[in-house]
């Protein structure tokens, strides 16, 4: 059997933190592979994402604190594949584009691959945002070595070795925190270009430069955690 037809056959859980993005929810879960179940974490939406997330045919997870961190935690530890991806829910990135980082990560080359965000059209990436990513990603390498363009929410790897990451950041700090500790451990880390686009709907996030600065304050204090060792690290369903 060739390797394109083996990895051919290769499934993912993806974990869709969401906060209100009934706009976009029909799209995204739209592109989810073939397959692959899509795990859209309500994290305290007014607008019936979860009953639309439903209706499509997606498991939701409900979870009550609030936080990105939180939501993509919950939904780590509700998958239940041997690979997991995670995947921001508001229309600016593709999960169809998910099945390439995964068989990255299957074929041995990486152990953790996120998409590098590449903006398409005016307004994708606000300069604020961009700066503050570069200023991490900066950061990133002092702290670890890794050498990364972007901290791009579009990533994948096993499920097995995030839970040993025990991540405990449940706010703006989870995606770094669990590169960082990646690294400490000694895990392989890589990113490939992804297109980006305009999100649908006002970002709670990047769309202002208070939300910004408190992501960029959030991502500070992981850098400034003490590193860990492989043999130290604890399993994260220890963490919940």
């Amino acid at each position: 059997m060739s390797a394109v037809t083996h990895f051919a056959d290769l499934t993912a859980d993806v974990v869709l933190p969401c906060l209100d993005e009934a706009d976009a929810l029909p799209w995204v879960l739209e592109h989810i592979p073939v397959g692959w179940r899509a795990i859209v974490v309500d994290n305290g939406s007014t607008d019936g994402s979860a009953d639309i997330a439903r209706s499509l045919g997606a498991t939701v997870v409900h979870e009550e604190r609030r936080g990105f961190g939180a939501a993509c935690h919950a939904g780590l530890l509700a998958a239940d594949a041997e690979y997991v991806c995670f995947c921001d829910c508001d229309g600016s990135l593709d999960p169809g584009l998910l099945p390439r980082l995964v068989r990255q990560v299957a074929l041995g080359q990486t152990d953790l691959m996120l998409g590098r965000r590449r903006p398409q059209g005016r307004g994708a990436w606000p300069a604020h945002a961009r700066a503050g990513n570069l200023a991490l990603s900066r950061m990133l390498r002092r702290r670890t070595g890794v050498r990364l363009r972007d901290l791009g929410p579009l990533r994948a790897a096993r499920r097995a070795d995030l839970l040993a990451l025990g991540l405990t950041d449940r706010r703006s700090g989870y995606p770094l925190e669990m590169v960082v500790r990646a690294a400490d451990v000694g895990l392989r880390v890589a990113e490939t270009d992804v297109p980006y686009r305009p999100r649908t709907g006002k970002s709670k996030v990047t769309g202002t430069w208070r939300g910004t600065w408190h992501a960029v304050r959030d991502m500070r204090a992981v850098l400034r955690q003490p590193p860990i060792h492989a043999k130290n690290t604890a399993h994260a369903e220890a963490a919940k």
